[in-house]
């Protein structure tokens, strides 16, 4: 005697509401094994492989390909064996994160878990939205079941939230529709811009954004990173202008610790890390991540050079999984790589600091008393004003300058 399993699609992390199903890797009527892939999905976080829990053939694939699936909703329905399902178990192994494989020992480790019926009974029945949009309900004293939503699946988005704070009468608004013209392309915001969109305007109208700029000659650290390269101590290691830029940032954060902080809303307190967790803004297929260096200040340059390419790498690829974007503490965002000079750069929510790398120009420039050919970048520091005040920020932003300017400390002080 056989029995239909249904498998809703699970908290793939952070209280994640949604995901969009990317692609089926198995069809109705095919045999799945325990632990086998059988879709990959892309939350606002990364994208992610889902295995099967059962073992048997497929009879209903509740979703398609391209749109959007609610945390505890069916996902897919599997035939199994009558001895299978006395005692339901799957493979002692998570959601994998693509591009971040979980050891293969792992799939002969079972445990038993709960029906999948059980865990559709404890989805919460609040509004759904993403937590940047929460966040500013909250902040605005705002009850979101009240909020008319037009989100995917009845999802309360920023557009919706923003919408009711400015009408008079938020229960009378209409979403205006939408006319499109022969030549123009609608792209949908979902995945990874969506939630980066509502990360950004929520950090742009929560912390107080201060930016300072500084020019600075970086000619005698390019001179120490042409050294280092041609060094062979380090050959093979791919060292570039952002590695010493970060490694700056780095020692210079040593004196201002007000710059690697947090402010915590619901406990009133100001929260400074002992730890750099370093964030680089990366421009990825996928949209704008900031994946971080996990214990950066514990890093000496040569690691931290292999950290950033192997941070990068994985980013173009695609393949920066939730783990490497949580718990960032500062960023820095390479802007000049774009050949742009400088910028006010938005804060990662939850970090104090900001700091925009522009593009290194040779330009005419004062040194030892006459003009002469100069390397030279501006820095732009954005930084939350209520954890820092100018002082500390410009203190910060000045010291960095110093050690770009005489680089012998990024040596001295690894």
């Amino acid at each position: 005697m056989a029995t239909i399993k249904t498998f809703v699609l699970p908290d793939l992390g952070e209280g994640l509401t949604e995901a969009e199903l990317l692609t089926w890797t198995v069809s109705v009527g095919d045999t799945v094994e325990l632990n086998q892939i059988i879709a990959e999905v892309e939350t606002a976080k990364a994208s992610v492989e889902l295995p099967s829990p059962y073992a048997g053939t497929v009879t209903t694939l509740h979703a398609a390909e391209g749109t959007s699936v609610d945390v505890g909703s069916a996902f897919i329905d599997i035939e199994v064996a009558s001895a299978e399902t006395t005692e339901p178990v799957v493979a002692e192994r998570t959601p994998v994160l693509v591009g971040y494989g979980v050891a293969e020992e792992n799939a002969s480790r079972r445990r038993p878990v709960p029906e999948p019926a059980a865990v559709t009974a404890t989805v919460s029945t609040k509004p759904k939205a993403a937590p940047p949009v929460r966040f500013a309900a909250k902040q605005n004293g705002v009850d979101l079941a009240e909020v008319p939503a037009t989100g995917a699946s009845g999802q309360v988005t920023r557009t919706d939230l923003e919408n009711y704070l400015s009408s008079p009468s938020p229960e009378e608004s209409a979403v205006a529709q939408t006319i499109s013209r022969p030549d123009e392309e609608r792209i949908p915001i979902k995945g990874v811009r969506k939630h980066t969109a509502a990360a950004m305007v929520a950090s742009a109208f929560t912390a107080p954004h201060v930016t300072e700029f500084v020019d600075v000659d970086v000619t005698p650290t390019m001179e120490l990173l042409d050294r280092l390269r041609a060094n062979k101590n380090v050959d093979g290691l791919r060292l570039t202008p952002l590695a010493l830029v970060a490694k700056a940032v780095l020692v210079a954060l040593r004196g201002n610790p007000s710059l690697n902080s947090h402010w915590d809303e619901a406990a009133q307190e100001i929260v400074v890390k002992k730890y750099v967790n370093l964030g680089i803004a990366a421009a990825t297929p996928r949209g704008l991540m900031v994946p971080n260096i996990k214990n950066a200040h514990s890093l000496g340059l040569r690691e931290l050079a292999q950290s950033l390419a192997t941070l990068t790498s994985t980013a173009k690829d695609g393949k920066t999984g939730p783990g490497d974007l949580a718990d960032g503490t500062i960023t820095i965002s390479n802007i000049g790589v774009f050949g742009i000079d400088s910028g006010t750069p938005i804060l990662n929510p939850g970090e104090a600091a900001i700091l925009a790398f522009g593009s290194i120009r040779r330009r005419p420039w004062e040194y030892q008393g006459e003009i002469a050919l100069r390397s030279i970048t501006t820095l732009s520091l954005s930084f939350d004003h209520r954890l820092v005040d100018g002082e500390q920020g410009s203190r910060f932003l000045a010291t960095l300058a110093d050690v770009l300017s005489d680089p012998i400390s990024l040596i001295a002080l690894s």
